[in-house]
């Protein structure tokens, strides 16, 4: 798509960034770019949460400046990993990230997505050199109406679920530090990024369609879908994290930009659970089939879908990757893993492909 700014390297070639969850999927995707561009990155992050992950396929750790395994949680652990990283950029991605799994578990999900956004931003505070920080909420922050139209940025926070009700209580922590303690414009200038649904290889999150479909892809067994009328703003992983790059560098230049920002897909890539998985199971190049499965589930939203009009207009940002690209993109990397390619080398090019193929003419 011509007119899309891709991230410049020549802002972030030996920028110092500080990033939480690097060990996560949207967190190794950021890191191998971020690598990419040349930034001097630290990673922080509890474990690899699944088994295999991204993490470890792509060898993510062997370009980072540094790393530190511990929990948000432990604030300690934590302002002494800023405070040595000496960032000038952070951007906040730990969480706990599952709907189901904050069912289960309220307390782990509310202590990661509050109080560790509460620890990260008062690690900033203490650490007192920082310019830029980027908190990485969810689409699910809002109060869901169940619209069929988009939600804007200042809609309010709220979920129906513990975990979307997490990332509304995270959104209203961040908006009330950035009043409280972020106002200066000398000081550091903070934003949240809002976006949710992403795809694309390397994904093998518990209970997510993709990852659930290449998992029975490539064990050749049927797949059993929830909600297959659902509709999500469904969208390559690339896309969100261009916007999280293209925020924070607007954030470094004006910190008028500060504030809540959304990042999802062309209306016309909001689609059902079930167009999704038909368009999987075609491509895919064996049998690929699946049925519904009536439950009874825990409660999920029908209609979500957000308005990036603000980003598209005030940052220039634009969905880099069609649903149709990040479908076959997803494909083609898993297709890659099946056949034993290094997929370090994979992602980076699927990087440079997908961003290469948005860049201005």
């Amino acid at each position: 798509m011509s007119g899309v700014p891709a991230a410049d390297p020549g802002f972030w070639r030996g920028r110092r960034v500080f990033l939480t969850g690097h060990t996560g999927f949207k967190g190794s995707w950021l890191s191998l770019w971020l690598q990419s561009l040349g930034a001097e990155l630290t990673g922080y992050s509890r474990d690899v949460p699944t088994e295999p992950s991204l993490y470890e396929l792509a060898r993510v750790g062997e370009g980072m400046h540094a790393q530190t395994r511990a929990d948000v949680r432990d604030y300690d652990r934590l302002a002494a990993a800023l405070s040595a990283a000496r960032p000038e950029v952070v951007i906040h991605m730990a969480a706990q990230a599952l709907v189901r799994h904050s069912f289960a578990d309220p307390r782990e999900t509310y202590g990661t997505n509050v109080m560790g956004t509460v620890n990260l931003l008062e690690a900033v505070r203490a650490a007192g050199e920082v310019r830029v920080v980027v908190n990485v909420t969810a689409d699910k922050c809002y109060e869901n109406r169940e619209w069929e139209w988009g939600y804007r940025e200042d809609e309010p926070m709220g979920g129906f679920d513990p975990y979307s009700s997490s990332k509304g209580c995270a959104e209203l922590v961040t908006s009330a530090y950035r009043r409280s303690f972020f106002a200066d414009p000398a000081g550091a200038a903070l934003a949240s990024a809002r976006a949710g649904n992403v795809i694309g290889g390397g994904d093998w999150g518990a209970e997510r369609l993709l990852p659930d479909l290449m998992r029975a892809a490539l064990a050749g067994e049927r797949l059993s879908v929830r909600n297959p009328d659902a509709i999500r703003p469904w969208q390559h992983v690339i896309n969100p994290l261009a916007g999280y790059l293209a925020l924070a560098r607007a954030l470094w230049e004006d910190p008028g930009h500060a504030g809540g920002w959304n990042f999802g897909p062309s209306d016309e890539d909001a689609r059902s659970v079930r167009w999704v998985v038909e368009r999987v199971c075609e491509r895919w190049p064996a049998t690929l089939e699946w049925e519904h499965d009536a439950g009874p589930h825990a409660h999920e939203a029908r209609h979500l879908k957000l308005d990036s009009s603000r980003a598209r207009q005030r940052l220039r940002w634009r969905p880099l990757v069609s649903l149709e690209q990040a479908i076959d993109a997803t494909i083609e990397w898993y297709g890659q893993l099946d056949a034993q390619a290094d997929m370090r080398a994979v992602t980076l090019a699927q990087i440079d492909a997908l961003v290469g193929a948005a860049a201005p003419s």
